[in-house]
C-alpha cells in the first residue's frame, strides 16, 4: 500500500488529512482519512494529482470510513477526482461514506453544471469610439502602403524612361484599347446626356431674368473646366478602375503573380506600369471626347429651346470661353488617370486569395477611386483659384 500524508501539528495522528492507495487485482483502492477540509486542500490535491499522473485507472473504489471531518473544499477534490477517472475511460464507486459526507458529495455533483458567461455589455460610446479607432488605424496602414506603392510605380517608370525597350508595348496598347477605345461610346452618351440637361435646366432659370445666351457660357465653362474631365474620371474608375483590380486580383488568387516573381521577373513592370501609362494616355482623349460631345449635347438643346443657330452656337461658344478653359480641364486628366489606376491595381494585389476578398477588393477600389478624384479634382480648383485662372 502507498500513501500520502498530510499532518497538522495541532491535530493527533487520527486527524490528519490522508490518502492511501492500493491494488486489488485491476481496481485501485483510495482510501481518504482524517480531515478532509481546505486547510489541507493544497496537500490533498498536490497527492492525488501525482497519482493519477502515474497511474491510469480502468476501475477505482474510493472507501471514505475513514474520512473524520470533509468540507466543500475536501468534497470538490473527491468529486474532481472521479470526475477525471470516469473522462479517461474509467469507473468509480463511493463506499463507506457518513451519510452527511455522501450528501455533500451529491451537491457537489449537482451543482457542477458549466454555464457560458455573457457577454461583457459595452456602452455604445466606447464601441464607437473603439470603432473608428480600428477604422482609422486601417486607413493610417493603407495610406503608408499605398504611399509605398505609389513609389514603387514611381520608380519603375523611372526606368522604362531610361530604358525603354523595358516597356511592354503589345499591353500597353491592348490596354489602351479596352481602357480608352473601348470607353468612347459610354462616355460619349453620358457626356451627351449632361451638356444636354445642363443646357436645359441653366435655360430654364436664366430665362427669369432673360438671361437665355449666357446658358451657353455656363454650358461651355462647366463642361470644360469640371464636368467632362470629372465625370469622365467618374466612369473609368467604376469601369478600368475596377477591371484592373479584378484582373490582377484574379492572378493573385490563382498565384500567377507568385509565379511571375518566381521566374525572377518584377510585376509591377510587367502588370502594373503598363495599366498606369495605357489610363494616364488615354485618359486625356477621353476627356477630349467628353467636351466635344458635351458642348454638342448642350447645343441641340439650345438649338431646339432657344432657337440659336449651330452658327451662332459657335460664335457664342468662341466669345465665352479662351484656351485656358479647355486646359484647365484637361491638365487634370493624367493626375486622376494615375490616382485611379495606382488605387486598382494597389487593391488588386492586396487580394487574400478568394473570391469574396476579390469582390470587396474590387468595390473598394471603385469607391476609393472616385473619392480620390473628387479630392484631387478641389485641390485643383483651389490651386487654380489661388492662381487666378
Amino acid at each position: 500500500m502507498t500513501g500520502s500524508a498530510v499532518s497538522d501539528k495541532n491535530a493527533d495522528t487520527q486527524s490528519a488529512a490522508r490518502v492511501l492507495f492500493d491494488r486489488r487485482g485491476d481496481e485501485e483502492i483510495i482510501q481518504a482519512q482524517g480531515t478532509w477540509t481546505v486547510t489541507h486542500s493544497v496537500d490533498l490535491d498536490a497527492a492525488l494529482q501525482l497519482h493519477l499522473a502515474r497511474e491510469q485507472y480502468r476501475s477505482a473504489y474510493f472507501d471514505l470510513s475513514g474520512v473524520q471531518v470533509l468540507d466543500t473544499a475536501g468534497a470538490w477534490l473527491l468529486y474532481r477526482t472521479i470526475r477525471e477517472i470516469e473522462g479517461a475511460g474509467g469507473t468509480a464507486q463511493i463506499g463507506g461514506g457518513k451519510p452527511e459526507h455522501l450528501s455533500l458529495l451529491e451537491a457537489i455533483a449537482a451543482a457542477d453544471r458549466p454555464q457560458e458567461a455573457p457577454e461583457p455589455r459595452v456602452h455604445w460610446a466606447v464601441e464607437f469610439l473603439s470603432n473608428f479607432g480600428r477604422n482609422a488605424e486601417e486607413f493610417a496602414g493603407s495610406m503608408v502602403d499605398a504611399l509605398g506603392f505609389c513609389g514603387v510605380v514611381l520608380e519603375a517608370i523611372g526606368r522604362a524612361i531610361l530604358r525603354p525597350s523595358r516597356l511592354r508595348v503589345t499591353s500597353l496598347v491592348y490596354l489602351m484599347e479596352q481602357a480608352g477605345l473601348n470607353a468612347v461610346p459610354i462616355v460619349s452618351l453620358m457626356s451627351f446626356l449632361i451638356g444636354a440637361v445642363l443646357a436645359y435646366q441653366g435655360a430654364g432659370q436664366l430665362e427669369r431674368f432673360g438671361a437665355e445666351p449666357f446658358t451657353i457660357n455656363l454650358v461651355s465653362v462647366s463642361v470644360m473646366r469640371e464636368i467632362g474631365i470629372l465625370l469622365t474620371a467618374i466612369m473609368v474608375a467604376g469601369r478600368s478602375g475596377s477591371a484592373f483590380t479584378a484582373q490582377i486580383g484574379s492572378m493573385k488568387m490563382r498565384e500567377e503573380i507568385d509565379a511571375i516573381r518566381t521566374l525572377g521577373l518584377d510585376p509591377v513592370e510587367i502588370l502594373v506600369l503598363p495599366r498606369v501609362l495605357a489610363l494616364v494616355f488615354t485618359l486625356p482623349l477621353l476627356g477630349f471626347v467628353s467636351v466635344i460631345v458635351g458642348l454638342f449635347g448642350g447645343g441641340v438643346v439650345t438649338f431646339l429651346l432657344l432657337d440659336i443657330s449651330p452658327a451662332s452656337y459657335v460664335t457664342l461658344l468662341r466669345e465665352s470661353v479662351d484656351v485656358w478653359t479647355f486646359l484647365v480641364g484637361i491638365i487634370k486628366a493624367p493626375v486622376f488617370a494615375f490616382l485611379i489606376a495606382l488605387i486598382g491595381c494597389f487593391e488588386g494585389l492586396r487580394v487574400t486569395g478568394t473570391a469574396e476578398s476579390v469582390g470587396q477588393r474590387t468595390t473598394q477600389s471603385v469607391v476609393e477611386g472616385i473619392f480620390v478624384v473628387i479630392i484631387a479634382d478641389a485641390v485643383f480648383s483651389i490651386i487654380f483659384v489661388e492662381l487666378g485662372i
